[in-house]
């Protein structure tokens, strides 16, 4: 009995020491991530989400000047904040994978959602392993889908422990610029920053998801905040904005992610 209690407090306590090694590593990463003393390094990786002609013909075509405006809008909005670095973040294209992210669990349980975290950031560190060069400090892994075929997609997310986004994206030039508001949104997520909107209505909750919270009449508005995610249009209404042309970072979003004290 005492030989089996030994070993399962071993055990335990051989848990515990990996899991606080866990958390104090991302702890670390997320300190240096938003420190914005020195660039960083996204990393995207395409996937072919519904082996479709359409994502594989998409993924093809992608060029790492592709996402020169994602740079150009991280430079925009943390200048409006006094972050005087030339280039805040560079965007790296990677090579494309052929292995599917894990899927989150459909449950949302507290313990299956820790299992599928620890499980997604060891699905990217193996891929990680298979790609050139120096790792980036955050990874983003597009899953592109025909929208064709599927008109409407999985949620997208992003983890700050581990610096990982899945985002969800529609192989079409067409929605390049709507998927690039939800890919900033990810990584904007693994930088800290929060949801600032309904997760019921999907509707920008207000003040903090407004880009224009002050603004009389307040409807309609002409942009979106990017945590927001939409372009509220009437007090029920909103749209997905075309373009990062259309976005902004909010006081909250960048107090969040540590452009401001």
């Amino acid at each position: 009995m005492a030989k089996g209690n030994f070993f399962r407090v071993l055990r335990i306590s051989l848990l515990l020491y990996v899991l606080l090694f866990v958390a104090l590593g991302a702890w670390l990463s997320r300190a240096r991530s938003t420190d914005w003393d020195d660039t960083l390094y996204v990393g995207v990786y395409p996937i072919n989400g519904d082996e479709s002609v359409a994502a594989s013909n998409y993924i093809g075509a992608l060029e790492e000047r592709h996402f020169d405006d994602i740079e150009r809008f991280i430079v925009r909005e943390a200048a409006r904040y006094g972050i005087g670095i030339n280039n805040p973040v560079v965007v790296e294209l990677g090579q494309p994978i052929d292995e599917h992210p894990p899927r989150p669990p459909a449950d949302r349980n507290a313990v299956k959602v820790i299992l599928w975290s620890l499980h997604l950031r060891y699905w990217a560190w193996r891929q990680q392993g298979r790609q050139p060069g120096p790792d980036p400090d955050v990874r983003l892994y597009l899953v592109y889908h025909d929208p064709e075929t599927n008109p409407t997609l999985a949620h997208s997310l992003g983890l700050q422990k581990g610096l990982i986004g899945v985002v969800n994206a529609f192989a079409s030039r067409r929605m390049s610029g709507s998927n690039k508001v939800v890919l900033v949104h990810e990584l904007l997520h693994t930088l800290g920053a929060t949801d600032k909107y309904d997760p019921a209505t999907a509707l920008p909750l207000h003040p903090e998801g407004y880009a224009e919270p002050a603004r009389r009449p307040l409807h309609p508005q002409a942009q979106a905040e990017i945590m927001g995610g939409r372009i509220p249009r009437t007090a029920t209404e909103a749209e997905t904005p075309p373009s990062l042309d259309q976005v902004i970072v909010g006081p909250l979003t960048a107090a969040e992610i540590r452009w401001t004290p």
